[in-house]
């Protein structure tokens, strides 16, 4: 499923249609280029779980943020700097992709690491249109059935 979004509004509100779908073991894979969007989607998602005030620093130095929500813990985690997919344990992944809801950017970084179940998003830029995006949705398993009517 190909979504294309014109601006960051509508960024916000796919963000917040996954949001309101997340389960406890959910696991979104955010992938893209720098500077394509990942962490405006990521910090949509945490804040429709959490509040709109609540403060979404990007994990670029930490490598993750732990958020309380009502669903389960928000685990966002950046993996742009590891040097091995082992070090993703460190960051304690296993506990997180089990209980929590976990948004992972670059998560090509921790191989097979990443659950076969995850939802992966692949961002792109829309040619002609420096706000435009194309979200690229694949699904398995535990996404499958919920993302089918996913739309803006």
């Amino acid at each position: 499923m190909i979504i294309e979004i014109q601006d960051q509004s509508q960024t916000e509100a796919l963000a917040h249609k996954l949001a309101y779908m997340a389960m406890p073991g959910d696991v979104i894979a955010l992938h893209g280029n720098l500077g394509v969007g990942k962490s405006v989607f990521a910090r949509a998602f945490i804040r429709a779980l959490t509040s709109v005030d609540e403060e979404v620093p990007s994990p670029t130095f930490t490598l993750v943020q732990i958020y309380e929500a009502e669903v389960a813990e928000l685990y966002h985690f950046d993996m742009y700097r590891l040097d091995s997919p082992d070090d993703c344990l460190e960051l304690g992944v296993e506990e997180a992709f089990m209980d929590g809801v976990s948004l992972v950017e670059w998560p090509d970084k921790i191989g097979n690491y990443l659950p076969w179940d995850c939802l992966n998003i692949e961002l792109s830029h829309i040619e002609g249109n420096e706000n435009a995006r194309a979200f690229q949705i694949l699904s398995a398993g535990r996404w499958e059935d919920r993302v089918k009517e996913l739309s803006l």
